[in-house]
């Protein structure tokens, strides 16, 4: 049997199932346990480029797509008509490119998260962190509905481990919203349009332009629309965002992993995908409740913003700034023109590389500082100016601000607003941009420029951060990488244009 696609697409479940499978037999070892997430990381990355490699020969000389050659694998077939299968995309493929890729960093920095504050069941953890990768993997690749409703699924059953963790009383209320939350939506809103879909198009397969015949009624796609949007409840538009805010009970390595790594980015994915490959960009963009959508996702971008501003603890402010940032990404399906689509398969990778940044800069600081609300960061970057300027980039990236990748995303989203007659809606992004600065910047501010509140009482700070370094290092990676993005953002846009179809 010679290594194909084929192969390479199973390997996107097997290999974190594996490491998963493994974590709990050598768990006593914390050196190989660790060792065997940051082996099966790397590998699931290679295998993952390969892919990208694969799909990126799959654009024919028109710049159209070629679906039907696309990587492409049955996993399982029931009911003689549904089946489990894998058909990776341009955007799959990206989102399997950033689960994969910070999968290794969110590795690096949970060692010496985890260690440097003691936290129990360490083992669970791993484990866990490893079968919401395979879920996150699954979803990537989803070749249809049926698939991507089941990996969805499982990345929340998953993930609920990880949100309980610390196993007090607020980690359980924490976790029951999460999981009443994302498991209602799912099976009281995404299960039906998924079974909606199959009856009006007669299939749940993905195809490009989407699979509604041009007789479709427009009550039926705003119904559908309207099922999708809130049912995939993990893109946490506003109202059934709450499960975000909520989940931050969890270690700071499970927020980086549910903001950046997997959970949101698979919600977003999901309604980006959708709207791409089963309504298509024309029939939404022809749809009333798109442009009702629209404006759902513009509040909730504004909203959350302002939320934001008034959070004290660091990582509360980010889990309403990841609501609002998500929000851009409904934001541009909803808009369906083929500047916004690129713009929202943009924020998917920039936010993704600016949010974990973020999250991680702030688990540094509790590892490092024992400290978590911003009021109580006054000269703390003098101490820790690896952490608080990173920190500074990633909140540039989430602003918007050149050279920084996420700068990219608010143009696309900008001209794909007034390609779609929607300028007004400009003006969220406008706010959203002027209060990111305002709830994001002044962090890194207070750290650099004011004096400590107690230097002697700080005094330790600058021994202790030499005790941890490995919750300092991979956030100044990851700003590296918010940083470098910029410079590939053409080669993004040339890779996922493709799958615009007639758009293009």
């Amino acid at each position: 049997m010679t290594f194909g696609p084929d192969i390479a697409l199973a390997l996107l479940l097997i290999i974190p199932l594996i490491a998963a499978a493994i974590i709990p037999l050598v768990g006593r070892n914390k050196n190989i346990r660790e060792g065997v997430s940051l082996v099966a990381a790397g590998a699931l990355l290679a295998n993952v480029i390969y892919l990208v490699g694969v799909v990126s020969r799959s654009r024919l000389a028109d710049g159209s797509l070629d679906y039907e050659n696309l990587p492409r694998l049955k996993i399982a077939e029931f009911a003689g008509a549904f089946d489990i299968e894998f058909v990776l995309e341009p955007l799959g493929a990206i989102f399997a490119a950033i689960a994969s890729s910070l999968w290794i960093m969110n590795t690096l920095f949970a060692i010496g998260y985890m260690r440097g504050n003691k936290e129990k069941n360490q083992t669970r953890f791993f484990a866990f962190v490893a079968v919401a990768i395979a879920g996150a993997m699954g979803i990537a690749a989803s070749g249809n509905l049926i698939t991507l409703f089941v990996f969805y699924e499982i990345l929340t059953l998953s993930t609920f481990p990880l949100v309980t963790h610390k196993g007090d009383e607020k980690a359980k209320r924490g976790g029951t919203i999460y999981a009443l939350i994302l498991m209602g939506t799912s099976l009281g809103l995404l299960l039906p349009a998924v079974i909606g879909v199959q009856v009006f198009a007669g299939t749940t397969d993905f195809m490009v332009g989407g699979v509604f015949a041009s007789n479709v009624s427009k009550t039926t796609v705003s119904v559908l629309l309207f099922l999708f949007a809130f049912g995939i409840g993990k893109a946490a538009l506003m109202p059934v965002h709450p499960w975000l805010p909520n989940a931050m009970v969890a270690p700071t390595p499970v927020s980086a992993l549910l903001h950046a790594v997997a959970v949101v980015k698979a919600g977003v994915f999901s309604i980006l995908k959708v709207v791409t490959y089963t309504f298509g960009p024309a029939l939404t963009a022809s749809s009333s409740m798109s442009t009702i959508l629209a404006w759902v996702a513009a509040i909730s971008i504004v909203l959350a913003s302002v939320i934001a501003m008034r959070q004290d603890n660091l990582k509360a402010r980010l889990a309403y700034s990841t609501v609002s940032q998500l929000s851009y990404i409904t934001f541009a399906a909803m808009l369906a023109s083929g500047t916004a689509i690129i713009g929202g398969a943009l924020q998917i990778v920039m936010h993704a590389w600016g949010k974990i940044t973020l999250f991680m800069c702030a688990g540094a600081i509790y590892t490092v500082a024992h400290r978590t609300n911003i009021s109580s960061f006054n000269g703390l970057g003098r101490t820790m100016p690896f952490v608080f300027g990173a920190f500074l980039i990633g909140a540039l990236s989430i602003i918007g601000v050149p050279p920084m990748g996420g700068s990219w995303p608010k143009f696309f989203l900008m001209v794909g607003a007034l390609e779609s007659e929607l300028a007004i809606l400009m003006g969220a992004l406008i706010v959203s941009s002027v209060l990111n600065v305002v709830y994001l910047v002044p962090i890194a501010v207070r750290g650099f420029m004011r004096p400590p509140d107690n230097p002697e009482k700080d005094a330790h700070i600058a021994e202790e951060r030499k005790q941890h370094p490995w919750v300092i290092i991979p956030p100044v990676l990851t700003a590296l990488g918010a940083f470098l993005l910029f410079f590939f953002a053409g080669d993004m846009v040339d890779f996922v244009r493709p799958i615009l179809g007639d758009l293009n």
